[in-house]
């Protein structure tokens, strides 16, 4: 019970005014039960009808969950490979701050530039299948494959054919993978 102060000279019968008070609840007239405050929805809420019945990410969604996801494993391997840099750089004369300050700038330096270049094979995929899946009016593997292939064209045009070839070729076979993988997962593995 909540602090109540009470007059300095106070006898027997004002102890019995105060058994008749009660602390105000703002809530008490509201009647709502627990159980119907955070009965959510399981399935996810549309605006519109045709939202709901598209399963598939809108290009503005894939392109942003291809580019993050790129950026982010793509810093993180880098980070990885630069904090193994980072401690063959370290000299036997450093001190304890020069050796952490070593492995520190080794794994930013490592980690954003492998972090830039797979956020920007992310969002060229994710342009090329959204372009692909928007020519095609059908969201099939072909898509996925042709837009794989593409990226890696496009990602290595400017060192020559060969290598754009070659880059392509790469890209469609690791975008095949990924997709076979996929439907493997979800024959197999019950979620």
């Amino acid at each position: 019970m909540a602090y109540q102060p009470r007059a300095p000279n106070h006898t027997s019968g004002s102890d019995e005014n105060e058994s008749n008070r009660r602390l105000y609840n703002p809530y008490q007239d509201l009647r709502l039960p627990a159980k119907t405050l955070y009965n959510l929805p399981t399935s996810p809420e549309f605006l519109f009808q045709e939202e709901a019945i598209a399963q598939r990410r809108s290009w503005g969604e894939n392109l942003t969950y291809y580019t993050g996801i790129g950026y982010l494993a793509g810093a993180t391997v880098g980070a990885a490979k630069g904090l193994g840099t980072g401690v063959k750089s370290i000299e036997r004369t450093d001190t304890l701050k020069l050796k952490i300050n070593r492995i520190l700038n080794g794994s930013g330096h490592a980690g954003r530039q492998v972090g830039n270049r797979c956020g920007v094979l992310g969002l060229m995929f994710a342009g090329l299948e959204s372009g692909m899946v928007a020519f095609r009016e059908t969201d099939d593997s072909i898509n996925s494959v042709v837009a794989g292939l593409g990226t890696g064209v496009l990602y290595k045009a400017a060192a020559g054919p060969r290598s754009a070839v070659v880059a392509g070729a790469i890209g469609g076979v690791v975008a095949g993978l990924a997709v076979t993988g996929k439907q493997v997962l979800k024959r197999y593995v019950p979620i």
